[in-house]
């Protein structure tokens, strides 16, 4: 059989911009491997977190709201979809490599908490050296997937998925598409869930805002699309025009308080972290009690730390489970 990565490198190289991030030129993976006959190094990387647990476990992790009634919310996991085909449709207007684009989108939220942020700021305050969900996700890839193997992914895949957040500087453009398409997509998803939720009304948004960005959910992600594509095409960075970038950020502000500090819409939040604080404090004094990977961990990190991991893992769900298991009583059975 003839060598397909080498046919899609050479396609790479013929077709992509001068600033793309060629696969052939990776800085390699944590430990050496020997290359597919069949895919390019971040084709590989992709496949690798679409088949890990971690990337399962998205789809009942808490985006916004916690516990939503209604199948029609966004979880981690449709958020993470949604980042990864906004970052496509960029790097592909772009001429820059949608594989690598791709499986920075799949693993950037691999290392979210359960109950979202508000779970991400309880596990900060718990643990020492604190705790970000892009570092966590770097963590997942490097060590806790697979048995502690880890996943061994690209320098440059590992790179996006540790600097995805907005004020981060990843290594490569691919990395920057990610960052902004992550931004795009929570704010205009998060305003239909926000809305569908009752927390918002459409005519509440901010008229100048919306004039410059478009005045439902689809003009806006594409207008800002189209943007950033019109102001970065051919150049050696990423952005938004700054009648954009500013617009964006007066909307993010908004949305951070009208939504992301609400108490409709984190009502539940008290109980959650409540709940989390209780499991961190009775798993880090009974540290036996710990599944037998995560003991396993102890021998080289420090034991918040793998009780944070343990943690961190959980779905909403399961943490729930996990409390009811620990701190309520089961009725006798006599």
């Amino acid at each position: 059989m003839e060598n397909i990565r080498q046919h899609i490198c050479e396609i790479e190289k013929l077709t992509l911009g001068k600033y793309a991030t060629l696969s052939q030129n990776t800085k390699g993976r944590l430990k050496p491997c020997e290359p597919c006959d069949l895919r390019s190094e971040f084709q590989r990387d992709r496949d690798r977190i679409l088949h890990c647990k971690s990337f399962r476990r998205l789809k009942h992790k808490t985006q916004v709201f916690l516990s939503p009634e209604g199948d029609h919310y966004r979880t981690r996991l449709t958020h993470t979809l949604e980042v990864s085909q906004i970052g496509r449709t960029i790097a592909r207007a772009l001429r820059l490599n949608e594989d690598l684009v791709e499986a920075i989108a799949l693993g950037h939220d691999l290392g979210h908490t359960p109950f979202g942020h508000a779970g991400e700021r309880k596990l900060n305050e718990l643990v020492e050296g604190g705790f970000v969900h892009s570092l966590q996700s770097l963590r997942v890839v490097d060590l806790l997937e697979n048995n502690s193997k880890g996943l061994n992914l690209t320098f440059e895949v590992r790179d996006g998925i540790a600097n995805h957040k907005y004020h981060d500087k990843p290594a490569t453009l691919e990395g920057e598409i990610v960052k902004y398409a992550d931004r795009f997509a929570y704010i205009n998803h998060d305003i239909e869930d926000a809305i569908r939720g009752g927390v918002l009304s459409e005519d509440v948004l901010p008229k100048d805002t919306i004039e410059v960005l478009g005045n439902t959910k689809s003009r806006r992600i594409n207008n800002m699309i189209r943007d950033m594509v019109e102001y970065s095409f051919d150049k050696p960075f990423i952005k938004q025009s700054p009648l954009f970038e500013q617009a964006t950020e007066k909307l993010h502000s908004f949305m951070f308080e009208e939504v992301y500090l609400n108490p409709k819409a984190k009502s539940q939040e008290v109980k959650a972290v409540k709940m989390i604080e209780l499991i961190f404090d009775f798993y880090l004094k009974n540290l036996d009690k710990l599944p037998d990977f995560y003991k396993s961990l102890l021998n080289d990190n420090a034991p918040d730390r793998v009780v944070c991991d343990y943690i961190a893992s959980f779905t909403d769900r399961y943490c729930i489970k996990v409390f009811e298991k620990l701190f309520i009583p089961n009725e006798w059975d006599i």
